[in-house]
């Protein structure tokens, strides 16, 4: 039959195995837990059962306490039982009472018995019921394990009478039975199916009978079904499942249990399955497993599937002799679309990032996003770096083209890290890392192109988490330190000002500088906390030299980007912590870079807010050094503008340099705003300064940071003098 098999025996055939009697049951363990034996003898169970479920005869599988475990179509009908679920009901209530002790003794010797024993009785159709019993032959066998009791129920009538009975039964069974039934002949055309079978197909019963069973069937199934011929020929039944083409095109999964049908002889003559509708059940796994391996957003692998994916792809490259590319990626400045334009253009802007990842890279590749705006590329089979070269240059490119996002336009760019199997590393989990940290490379480079890992990458790595746990200690243990750089008013040369600069004094590396650490404190979220601790000494600080120096004294603090995008919460309690140090306003200057005014990002126009809203001043430092807009230094309500040390060091060396200086100057004071100049190195400087009018210089010249103490003497000669 070109169809699996596991069909039941055509009517007219005994059903039965070597003893006449069902496969036999599996044992429990004493607390009634399945053992392994009986796992495994239920799986079998469960695979031979459709066997017996068409069998014209009725047969029962029962417990050693005589519950009803399993029943076919013609006990179930017998009983009124549902097939499934017989429920707890036993054997012996459907015995006709003056029969029971003859029932009783007759399972006694079946258990204690290796053959199997017969026995003439009456049985009612419902336990209790008051017509007359029906004569019945039971034919009994003890499972070899002694577990369970098999039964087979014939009816005790004439043989002509019983077989047209059985036969009614049967042909009553078979046209309203929930399953499809489906009998070819050894050609595999189709001779019988029932109306079930004819309702699932769309088909009418007519326009099935004498069609091959490949006529239902895709390629695939095809395929399948001819690997089974021999299989079936060969008297083995088989359960497996097929996908068939109804009439209207669409497809019915279905498992079939089939079973070989054979003549006296012993000739193949065909085979009769049952079928079983799942399409359903396979819709519902397929979107489960979609689920748990796809991303919902992008409709590309997951994290969970990539995973897979590149544990397979490196087993086949290490199988072949071949190498391959993982390739790491991430959107530089994602995180501004979103806040700028919101979260549903932002999930636009990543369906067509996949796209566009997608588009430049074989059918053979693997795309997977990893989460947030991660993607991971797997070229498979790469031979030389040209043709990995080639990719990078094209992604990069497409990535940094401007998206639409329905009436929007949003421009971002990707970092992207590279890591080679097996050069770099065989460990697949050690190859994702490599290729995360060039990806950090590759943003630490200036973003929007890629790097290749290295050696001094993985060295640069573990450096970063050593860092951030030694960070995580000093903060616990006070090894930060605030100290503080004066800042001369150029007029007369008086201290009135200061900025807080943090350092760090490591226990083994000695007094470290922000250079040797805020990078990666900033990168993992730590600068937060540090900031915090930063702010409470600062003010702290500050009260004490009101109180001894003036109440027109100021401190300055630096803020990074990373802590002007943070929750609003975080600084929710500055302004009554000021409020009970009873700070005058202004007392604390708040410095930043001119990154973070150009930052449009809602929670960093809101920070600058709130920190106005608090009395804290505003400065902005490094003036000179990027490309701030004077709409900006005039919508951003500051107080100071810093001119960076590298204007300042072209002062004493032309005219051009003076200038510069000197135009800024008047522009920030035109705006109302004080000017501090950063980083003077030389008298001349400082001379040029003054003469330009600046308000306010720092730098070497004047004094390096100072510990507060050391800062608290120099306060206190100057007023003295």
């Amino acid at each position: 039959m070109d169809m699996p098999p596991q069909a039941v025996p055509a009517p007219d055939s005994s059903p039965r195995g070597h003893d006449g009697l069902l496969p036999h049951a599996a044992p429990l363990l004493d607390d009634g837990v399945f053992s392994p034996e009986r796992m495994k003898a239920e799986r079998e169970q469960a695979y031979f059962s459709d066997l017996y479920l068409l069998a014209p005869v009725a047969y029962f599988v029962l417990g050693l306490d005589g519950v009803i475990l399993q029943v076919n179509l013609v006990a179930a009908e017998l009983f009124g039982l549902a097939r499934g679920h017989p429920g707890h009901v036993l054997f012996r209530s459907y015995v006709h009472e003056a029969f029971r002790h003859d029932y009783d003794r007759f399972v006694q010797r079946v258990l204690n018995s290796s053959e199997p024993e017969r026995i003439q009785l009456q049985v009612r159709p419902r336990p209790g019921a008051r017509e007359a019993g029906m004569p019945v032959s039971l034919l009994g066998s003890a499972d070899p394990n002694g577990q369970a009791l098999r039964l087979v129920l014939e009816q005790a009538e004439g043989k002509l009478a019983a077989l047209e009975r059985s036969e009614e039964r049967f042909r009553r069974i078979v046209h309203s039975a929930e399953e499809g039934i489906w009998e070819i002949d050894a050609q595999a055309l189709t001779s019988f199916v029932n109306p079930k079978m004819a309702h699932m197909l769309g088909c009418q019963i007519e326009e099935m009978l004498g069609q091959p069973l490949a006529a239902f069937m895709d390629e695939e199934g095809r395929a399948l079904m001819a690997r089974n011929i021999a299989r079936r020929q060969d008297g083995i039944a088989e359960r497996h499942e097929f996908k068939f083409l109804r009439r209207d095109g669409s497809t019915l999964w279905a498992t079939l249990a089939t079973n070989p049908i054979f003549d006296s002889g012993g000739t193949y003559l065909g085979a009769l399955a049952l079928v079983s509708d799942i399409t359903a059940q396979r819709a519902a796994s397929e979107r489960i497993w979609r689920q748990a391996n796809f991303d919902s957003l992008t409709g590309l692998p997951n994290r969970q599937m990539f995973l897979d994916r590149l544990q397979h792809e490196a087993h086949h490259a290490r199988r072949e002799g071949n190498c391959l590319a993982l390739l790491f990626i991430d959107l530089d400045h994602f995180k501004q679309v979103n806040d700028r334009l919101g979260h549903e253009k932002g999930d636009m802007l990543l369906r067509q990032a996949a796209q566009r990842i997608s588009g430049h890279v074989r059918a053979t590749d693997t795309v997977a996003r990893l989460g947030g705006d991660e993607f991971t590329v797997i070229l498979a089979g790469v031979g030389q770096l040209g043709g990995i070269e080639r990719v990078l240059q094209e992604l990069t490119a497409a990535l940094a083209l401007p998206f639409v996002l329905d009436g929007d336009t949003a421009q971002v760019s990707a970092s992207v890290g590279v890591a080679l199997y097996p050069s770099d590393a065989e460990a697949t989990d050690t190859l994702l890392r490599q290729a995360d940290q060039a990806m950090y490379a590759a943003k630490s480079a200036g973003r929007n192109g890629y790097s290749y890992f290295t050696p001094a990458l993985q060295q640069a790595a573990d450096l970063r988490r050593l860092t951030v746990r030694e960070m995580r200690v000093a903060l616990a243990q006070d090894q930060f330190e605030v100290h503080y750089q004066p800042i001369i008013r150029l007029c007369d040369g008086s201290i009135e000002r200061a900025e807080a600069l943090l350092r760090w004094r490591h226990p083994l590396r000695g007094l470290l500088a922000p250079a040797d650490f805020i990078a990666f404190a900033e990168a993992n979220g730590l600068i937060i906390d540090i900031g915090e601790w930063v702010f409470r000494q600062v003010v702290r600080q500050a009260r004490q030299w009101q109180d001894e120096h003036g109440a027109a004294f100021q401190i300055s603090i630096n803020k990074s980007a990373v802590e002007f995008r943070c929750d609003a919460a975080l600084y929710q309690d500055w302004g009554g912590h000021l409020a009970r140090q009873g700070l005058a306003p202004g007392a604390i200057v708040i410095e930043t870079r001119e990154a973070v005014l150009l930052d449009e990002a809602r929670q960093v126009v809101e920070r600058l807010r709130q920190f106005r809203a608090m009395g804290l001043a505003l400065a902005l430092d490094d003036f000179g050094s990027g490309q701030v807009s004077l709409a900006c230094l005039k919508t951003a309500d500051l107080d100071f503008l810093k001119i960076g040390r590298a204007l300042v060091g072209e002062l004493d060396r032309d005219d051009a340099g003076l200038g510069l200086c000197e135009a800024l100057i008047a522009l920030a004071q035109r705006l109302g705003l004080k000017v501090v100049a950063e980083g003077v190195e030389t008298a001349s400087q400082r001379d040029l300064l003054r003469a330009a009018g600046c308000d306010y210089a720092q730098g070497y010249f004047f004094s390096r940071a100072l510990p507060a103490g050391q800062m608290d003497r120099l306060l206190a000669a100057q007023s003295a003098a």
